[in-house]
């Protein structure tokens, strides 16, 4: 063996592994076109979990997960919740069975409906309103703060195209009507 030939097959091995990588889950070939921004913003929707928070969750026959038939639209507004417990020891987070309600020091959270229904979710929205909210943690970018456990100081690193695409995703999917509760402050 020459010496060359060792770094050219040492390349050939990793360059083989890099393609076998470049599969879906389901073992497809990934796509290679270019994706819509709607497409780019549904793979951040599903990256970034948004529907770990903001789909309800049900119990199915593998244990609970997001229900999609209500895909991206906040607590359930027919879902009154009693008032959380009192933070005991270590644990100061309580989490609705939905993972739509979430209470801590901050009071309680209600996921935001995030479809594009013009009177309970966003469909008065802007790109830029939507850019500002992710940028500012404030609703509509200038309102009260998003409060946990919305992670929007991780969002809030995408570039403007990646906001811009997730918000054209939103605004793709079916509008659901749900008024989600305001959120409640800490307990005094």
């Amino acid at each position: 063996m020459t010496r060359s030939f060792i770094p050219f097959a040492a390349i050939a091995l990793l360059l083989l592994g890099c393609e076998e990588r470049l599969t879906q889950p389901d073992g497809q070939p990934a796509p290679t076109r270019t994706l819509t921004p709607v497409e780019r913003g549904q793979y951040l929707v599903d990256v970034g979990g948004c529907n770990d928070c903001h789909t309800p969750w049900t119990m199915g026959e593998n244990g609970p997960g997001p229900d999609m038939t209500r895909a991206l639209s906040g607590h359930p507004a027919d879902l009154e919740m009693p008032t959380p417990p009192s933070p005991v020891g270590p644990w100061i987070v309580a989490s609705a069975a939905t993972n739509t309600a979430h209470a801590g020091p901050w009071g309680v959270s209600f996921t935001a409906n995030l479809t594009p229904h013009e009177d309970t979710g966003l469909g008065t929205w802007t790109t830029e309103t939507f850019i500002s909210t992710i940028r500012n943690g404030r609703h509509m970018g200038r309102g009260r703060p998003l409060l946990p456990p919305m992670p929007y100081f991780n969002y809030a690193k995408m570039s403007d195209d990646d906001l811009a695409a997730v918000f054209a995703y939103l605004q793709s999917i079916p509008a659901i009507d749900n008024q989600v509760p305001p959120p409640r402050p800490p307990a005094q």
